[in-house]
């Protein structure tokens, strides 16, 4: 099934500062092959829910590679079952 996610990942207990984690992820997500936009407070994705979760995994196993205790995610998805809709399409379809 496709869906468009919004993705953010918070590692907790490391100090205000996440932006040398954020980087991390955004390498995990920038080597996959699902099209990807990161946006002020997280990123969203595109592609097979199932393909997204095991990006999800593999992100929530990075930080725990990297000494993280605690992540906190918050994650939405939407789908169409009528048509295909892609990112770029939704934000078309309000401009």
């Amino acid at each position: 099934m496709k869906v468009v996610a919004d993705l953010c990942i918070v590692p907790m207990g490391v100090g205000p500062s996440v932006s040398s984690y954020v980087k991390d992820i955004k390498k995990i997500i920038d080597a996959s092959h699902l099209n990807a936009e990161m946006h002020a407070n997280g990123t969203n994705i595109e592609g097979e829910l199932s393909d997204i979760c095991q990006l999800i995994e593999l992100c929530e196993a990075k930080l725990h590679e990297l000494g993280v205790q605690r992540v906190f995610f918050t994650i939405a998805f939407s789908s169409r079952r009528d048509k295909e809709q892609k990112m770029a399409d939704k934000l078309a379809a309000v401009s």
